[in-house]
């Protein structure tokens, strides 16, 4: 008679294991974190009343480039950009490496 772990290697394995196993958890968790801050801006954009347009100049920065740091799907971001976002929000950037 088979256990339910040989018929099935991922019972008892946590998700974050599962990711790692299929090798896209580097992925998921960047678009997950990326998802973050782009709705940390968003509603900072909303609570300040800034559109678009007025959060770009506030940034030195083109629309185009406001319109990639707030699409949650597209994880390349640079520093500098984050960092001016935030401070156009009148907020700092804080990030740090923990564990895994």
């Amino acid at each position: 008679m088979n256990s339910q772990h040989e018929e099935n290697p991922h019972i008892g394995s946590s998700f974050d294991d599962f990711l790692s196993e299929e090798a896209i958890l580097e992925d998921v968790t960047a678009v997950a974190t990326k998802r973050v801050i782009a709705w940390q801006i968003s509603e900072g954009m909303s609570s300040l009343k800034l559109s678009k347009t007025a959060m770009a100049k506030k940034m030195h920065t083109s629309r185009a480039s406001l319109n990639r740091l707030l699409d949650e799907e597209d994880t390349s971001l640079t520093l500098t950009t984050l960092v001016s976002a935030a401070a156009a929000l009148g907020k700092k950037v804080k990030i740090e490496l923990e564990p895994a």
